[in-house]
């Protein structure tokens, strides 16, 4: 069976997503009932850091455990690669290995690159274009407070051109809600990507007319990881986005709040809104751990998703 990489969201169908969506709700159902899963039984998973971590690395390595497998966490700075080794004898060699690798890293020519060269799984564990393990986790978290994504309202508030809010934009072309996305000038999604979004996407730069009446409010962090140096610039340019009491009044009455984590407190969300009755932030994170559970079993332990 030739091998399939989940790369970005679009690497599965809409309805590969939901199978996918199914299996991590019985994963958790499963893991609240004390059942234990060993259907990733002798299997191993090298995950490779090329970026800062603490929810990427720690679901990637709960989920292998859990599901009867082992982690072994490679950071960059500790291998070959940091010496110049070439990506793509990395990713022979690590193929030899592993029977599933995730990589984090920076640009997403380069976690191509990795892919393309491996002969195992590769899962994008992040890039600068792309967060899909996060999305889906993300998704999951709607699923359980609103049964489903399609047809809702959902707002974007912060930077367009970040990981999460690109991927947001991916899951609107595939899951078919509407996406209203609000950032300051100069920070708005690629023309490219803001065409390929068609209808679903509407831009603003009013962080009041993309919450009106929005049923999920996502935000992120003002600077990036390798964006520190332009956080005072980028502080000023997002003064007025902060998702705050104040803001959340305009949405939807049953509206949840979403954020990937970490979180700056006072900047992109105020603490009484993530600390809040509205925020769905700590489900959300622990269910990376159950979709990525559910990736694996079906990039390598044979789960059909088709």
């Amino acid at each position: 069976m030739k091998k399939r990489d989940f790369l970005g969201l679009s690497d599965l169908t809409l309805a590969e997503h939901h199978r996918l969506l199914t299996r991590a709700h019985g994963l958790k159902a499963g893991r609240k009932r004390k059942q234990v899963e060993r259907t990733l039984e002798g299997r191993t998973l090298v995950l490779i850091f090329e970026k800062a971590s603490t929810r990427t690395r720690l679901s990637f390595e709960a989920a292998m455990g859990q599901l009867g497998g082992q982690a072994i966490t490679l950071p960059f700075d500790g291998s070959q690669m940091a010496r110049g080794e070439p990506l793509e004898d990395t990713a022979r060699v690590v193929s030899g290995y592993a029977d599933v690798i995730m990589m984090r890293t920076f640009a997403d020519a380069r976690l191509q690159q990795f892919a393309q060269a491996a002969t195992v799984p590769v899962i994008n564990g992040l890039t600068d274009g792309a967060h899909p393990v996060q999305l889906l986790a993300d998704l999951m978290t709607v699923q359980e407070r609103l049964g489903s994504i399609e047809r809702r309202q959902v707002a974007f508030v912060g930077d367009g051109a970040t990981n999460i809010a690109l991927s947001w934009m991916e899951a609107a072309r595939l899951f078919g809600f509407t996406l209203r996305l609000a950032a300051p000038e100069g920070y708005r999604p690629p023309d490219s990507e803001v065409k390929a979004c068609g209808g679903r996407l509407h831009l603003t730069a009013s962080p009041q007319e993309a919450v009106a009446g929005a049923e999920v409010v996502v935000t992120d962090v003002w600077t990036s990881m390798g964006q520190e140096a332009e956080a005072a610039k980028r502080k000023a340019a997002f003064a007025g986005f902060c998702v705050d009491e104040a803001l959340m009044a305009g949405a939807h009455r049953h509206a949840m709040v979403l954020h990937c984590l970490p979180a700056h407190r006072g900047e992109e969300v105020s603490a009484d809104v993530i600390d809040g009755a509205q925020s769905r932030v700590w489900a959300e994170a622990e269910n990376r751990l159950h979709v990525q559970k559910a990736v694996m079993a079906a990039l390598i332990g044979g789960e059909a998703l088709g």
